[in-house]
Parts: structure tokens; sequence; C-alpha cells
């Protein structure tokens, strides 16, 4: 299994993230020592085989940022033909979604708490993943912060290197500004599809849950901003 895009990848020196852990709760904390070995994926640098990883060979969901979890356990619980990956950097937010799993014996998700840039690059096989979805990054407000923000031009070469035919990315933000980026950087993106048509936002699927952190964005009054693109690989 090749984990390693056809495109030159140069080590990222931008990262899209800051480590704000806050506190950990001591709840959150056992999560890490009574849950991490059956859901948790240490980041080791190689190519990782997903079927043995999961006992199966199914459909694969990736969420990259998934905060607190919520969503990612609700879906992975409602969806249990599909696998479901996740990638948080955040301690307290990995050992929420921990807790989460076990309390509902939820089977289906395997996570890293670690940079998701550098577990597409080196852990996750070529034409992996049938799904992706980042909703919500950091949309680092600031114009000198822009090239901190994770949708890029190589990040997604980079996640199309990881697609299968057909794979849908779905990325969600509440921010106006990156939105424009976002619908930017994937209409010119090569191989990507717009599902809805050229430029145009989706409306929220129904698989997307309306989340505490969107309900909150909703209640300061900002927009939202769906969009579905389909990988085809020629």
């Amino acid at each position: 299994m090749d984990a390693t895009p056809d495109m030159a990848t140069p080590p990222r020196a931008i990262r899209s993230f800051v480590r704000r852990e806050g506190r950990i709760t001591p709840a959150q904390t056992r999560a890490f020592v009574r849950h991490w070995q059956r859901y948790g994926i240490d980041y080791a640098g190689a190519p990782r085989d997903l079927d043995a990883m999961f006992g199966r060979h199914a459909p694969r969901v990736l969420e990259i940022g998934f905060g607190n979890g919520e969503a990612l356990a609700a879906s992975a619980a409602g969806d249990p033909a599909r696998d479901y990956l996740g990638i948080e950097v955040h301690r307290p937010g990995v050992g929420r979604l921990l807790n989460a799993l076990d309390l509902a014996q939820v089977g289906n998700v395997r996570v890293w708490a670690h940079d998701a840039v550098e577990v597409l690059r080196t852990e996750l096989p070529t034409a992996s993943l049938d799904e992706v979805r980042i909703w919500f990054p950091d949309p680092w407000h600031k114009k000198r912060h822009h090239k901190r923000r994770l949708i890029q031009p190589d990040f997604v070469a980079l996640l199309a290197s990881r697609m299968r035919p057909g794979g849908l990315l779905h990325l969600a933000t509440d921010w106006a500004d990156y939105a424009g980026h976002m619908r930017a950087v994937m209409e010119t993106a090569a191989g990507w599809s717009n599902c809805v048509g050229p430029g145009r936002a989706a409306p929220r699927p129904a698989w997307r849950t309306v989340t505490r952190f969107e309900l909150r964005g909703l209640g300061l009054g900002h927009g939202v901003w769906d969009f579905l693109y389909r990988y085809r690989a020629d």
C-alpha cells in the first residue's frame, strides 16, 4: 500500500492549528487510559492496513478536526455499515469522544490525536477513503493568517490521492470569507466536481447534524455554507 502521493510533498512548515488545549478534565484523562487501546491509533508514520484495523472491508469516512466528537459519534452509531476515522489534535475533545464511543458501545470508529496533514501523507493508503468531512475548520480570519487555512491547493491534491473514484468531500464553514476561499480553491482543483453546480454552495445535507458549535455561530449572526465535491479520477 502506497502512502505517498504522486506529487512531491515537501515537509509542511505552516500548520493549520495551534494546540489550545484548555483544561482536560479527569474524565477525559481517564478516557485515554481506559479506551485509547480500543479506539485510538498511535501515529507511527507508516501506512495502515485499514481492513485489519477494523476487521472487515467496508466504505470509510474520515472526519478531520472533529472537535468534541459529537457529530462523529452520532454518524458512526447511525451508520454501522461504514467505518469512521477521525483526526483531532486537541486532547480534551478526543477524550470526550472516547467516552461517548464507549458509553454507546460504538465499534466502527478509530481516531488519531495528531496533525491531519501528516496522517494523510504517511498513514492513510492511496485510494482508501470514500468520504472526507471537514466541518468548521479554524477560519484564521485575520488576513495575515490566511496561509494557515487548511483548505489549500496542496492539501486538496493530497486529499485527492487518498480518495477512491467517486469519493465525496464535504466542507462546511460559518465564515463568509473562508467560504469564498474554499470555493476558489475547490473550483480550480484538478479532479474535483461540484455536486450542485460550479461555484454553488449546497443545502445542508441531512447527515450533517447541527452541533452546538454551529448553533453558537448562528446565534452570532453567522451564515453557514456547505460545499460538496466528488472526486473524478479522470
